[in-house]
């Protein structure tokens, strides 16, 4: 794909000052990390950033290549799920072992250079840094490619929520952070959460994010339009699309790779 932004959703979220002005004086940024909690909103923001644990909160592996950082903005939100256990420790130590657990599979069993997704969410609801680079890229309103959607993957921003759910829902927690999350990246982006916020399954052929989380995204779409201040999507649970068999093993959730892709 060109370094154009034709792609972006043609319905953005109307904003009072130029997004990168405004972030740029939104985070502090040393050596390349988004250091402690996330950028605090100024009067240009619609929602204030989650809190976002580093890599080196979770003590990742340094990746065997760096990210590629495209200057422009993804126009889609992709909602995964990890295809885990449905853990009942909703502690942040057991969110770090989960990072570390997804950068280990990624890395050592699919040989890629790193963690696919820009973006984790545990059954606790803390929010955790996925590839590297991503914090910063976000705060920049930039795109760190992924390897987490197949051949969507220079256009796309993925967030992996803990979990199996094709008959179990998330937790209230994981809930209330993916609404937070996908929120605050509609707002560093400019998009609309009606056309931005898809699951994996809507792009490639997969069970993910399950029948049970699917069905709820026209209410994450609403969730995250009202802290937007904008009005109600009004989208209904589309029809669940012809999927592949459900997960075989741990952090298999579908097609993450495609041909066409960079490498991962």
């Amino acid at each position: 794909m060109s370094g154009d932004t034709s792609h972006r959703s043609p319905h953005p979220l109307p904003r009072s000052l130029d997004r990168r002005a405004v972030l740029r004086g939104a985070a502090t940024v040393a050596g390349g990390t988004l250091l402690g909690v996330a950028a605090t909103p100024t009067a240009a923001t619609a929602v204030a950033a989650p809190r976002a644990y580093t890599r080196a909160d979770w003590n990742a592996r340094p990746p065997l290549n760096p990210a590629t950082v495209l200057n422009r903005a993804p126009d889609r939100i992709v909602v995964h799920h990890t295809a885990s256990a449905n853990s009942t420790d909703h502690s942040l130590a057991h969110a770090y072992a989960l990072s570390r657990s997804i950068q280990a599979h990624h890395m050592d069993t699919n040989g890629w250079a790193d963690t696919g997704q820009q973006l984790t969410i545990s059954r606790g609801g803390h929010l955790m840094e996925g590839r590297n680079r991503s914090l910063q890229a976000i705060n920049a309103g930039d795109h760190v490619v992924g390897a987490h959607t197949a051949s969507h993957n220079d256009h796309t921003i993925g967030i992996e929520n803990e979990g199996l759910y094709m008959t179990a829902a998330p937790t209230a927690a994981l809930w209330t952070t993916l609404v937070e999350t996908c929120a605050w990246l509609c707002d560093v982006y400019g998009l609309s959460p009606g056309t931005a916020i898809v699951g994996h399954r809507d792009l490639n052929a997969t069970a993910c994010p399950g029948d049970v989380l699917y069905a709820r995204l026209p209410d994450l779409r609403d969730a995250v339009a009202a802290l937007l201040g904008a009005p109600p999507v009004h989208a209904t649970a589309a029809p669940v699309p012809n999927v592949h068999e459900g997960p075989r093993h741990p952090f298999d959730h579908g097609p993450a790779h495609g041909p066409g892709d960079p490498p991962p």
